[in-house]
């Protein structure tokens, strides 16, 4: 009998034929997403599956065929290769996957976010208007860091928000964003932020069997002041207490585009033979992390993950082996929402977080014009893998 988050009651009308494109860079992701829809549409029991709004319902894949080849000179042009009229269209992308690589005047170039967006744009140009309704999932959401203006700068995040709604996008999905806010820019058409809260502790939960989940063999910590209602979330959840460390930083000066850190400021109940749940948005140099991770050694926290929905792991991987040798941390946890190396997967301290599954979830339910909100806010399906794990019910 399979456990009640296994299956979806969508007994509503598709809002039109599904399809899902995914951008180059996101290949793989898409690939499993379909595996899921293809295998519950199959299964799924419905009187109405005949009739004509259901026409193309269930289908051996969702993806549809899509190209963005480029010109010698590395312009490009977006192409479908099958219809799309009437279908209600989900363009996913990876903007952070730097793999991928282009011939610009015989060279080759790697791609930046700038490009995948670009391409982006250029998908839906070639749509033409002709999809009943287009959805966007972009995990990473494309220049979310810059979602606030500090002087004479530009709002990038707030200026691609508005560039797809006004190409007809209805809906953009994102992950964990920098900052929800950045939302205010589109207030009439839709925007979600999804949490990866549940999906982090299930793989936790799976891969470590003798952690104690209380307040007081446990705490959840946020790096920054930005990430408090992310730990807090977490913290609530689970039950346990909330720290928190803040940046000093030297305003007189300007290194890479940001003042640099001084030192980490912990404020917080002690963390003593504790282990501690460090909880954030992103790695990426991951500097800050590390030096968070290793003061709460110096206050002797017991054991140390990291989860973070985007491990970018700009600087390399050789200072988390170096931790993970010293002591610093047990393990950390990012999820495939973007680019991840071969070397990143191989890692004794790394595990990856799937979530193709919850993706599925998203656009199946999405397509019948259903409510997505109990997806959005997983408490009860937290609470039941946590008491499962206690009763020793789970195993990897």
């Amino acid at each position: 009998m399979p456990r009640r988050e296994e299956k979806r009651d969508l007994e509503t009308i598709p809002v039109g034929s599904l399809g899902i494109i995914p951008l180059k860079g996101c290949r793989s992701l898409g690939e499993k997403v379909d595996y899921y829809l293809v295998k519950w549409r199959a299964e799924r029991e419905n009187e109405h599956k005949g009739s004509l709004a259901f026409t193309g319902y269930e289908r051996p894949s969702y993806l549809l065929e899509a190209d963005v080849p480029r010109f010698g000179s590395g312009e490009a042009k977006g192409v479908i290769k099958e219809s799309v009229r009437g279908d209600d269209l989900y363009l996913m992308v990876d903007v952070a996957n730097y793999s991928l690589t282009y011939s610009l005047f015989g060279k080759q170039n790697h791609m930046s976010p700038d490009d995948h967006y670009q391409d982006l744009k250029r998908i839906i140009a070639a749509v033409g208007g002709k999809a009943r309704r287009i959805t966007v999932i972009m995990p990473f959401l494309y220049e979310s860091r810059q979602h606030k203006r500090s002087g004479r700068e530009s709002l990038d995040c707030a200026i691609a928000l508005q560039e797809l709604v006004n190409m007809g996008v209805d809906n953009i999905i994102t992950f964990d964003a920098h900052d929800p806010r950045v939302q205010n820019a589109i207030p009439l058409h839709g925007f979600e932020t999804v949490r990866t809260t549940y999906q982090f502790i299930k793989a936790l939960l799976r891969n470590v069997n003798d952690l104690q989940i209380d307040s007081d063999h446990m705490m959840v910590i946020s790096p920054d002041e930005g990430g408090m209602s992310r730990a807090i979330y977490l913290a609530s959840v689970l039950g346990l207490d909330v720290g928190m460390f803040y940046k000093r930083r030297d305003y007189t000066q300007v290194v890479d585009g940001r003042n640099p850190i001084l030192s980490h400021e912990f404020l917080g109940s002690s963390v003593e033979g504790k282990s501690v749940i460090i909880v954030d948005d992103m790695i990426s140099s991951g500097e800050s992390m590390l030096d968070v991770a290793a003061a709460l050694k110096e206050r002797k926290a017991a054991r140390i993950y990291v989860f973070s929905t985007f491990g970018l792991f700009t600087g390399g991987l050789e200072k988390f082996d170096e931790a993970y040798k010293d002591g610093i941390i047990d393990r950390i946890l990012t999820t495939n929402l973007i680019y991840q190396t071969p070397e990143l997967l191989s890692r004794e301290w790394y595990i990856s977080c799937d979530m193709s599954k919850y993706i599925a979830y998203l656009i199946d339910t999405l397509n019948h014009d259903a409510s997505i909100s109990d997806l959005l806010n997983p408490v009860e399906r937290i609470q039941s893998i946590v008491t499962r794990y206690k009763n020793g019910e789970l195993t990897n």
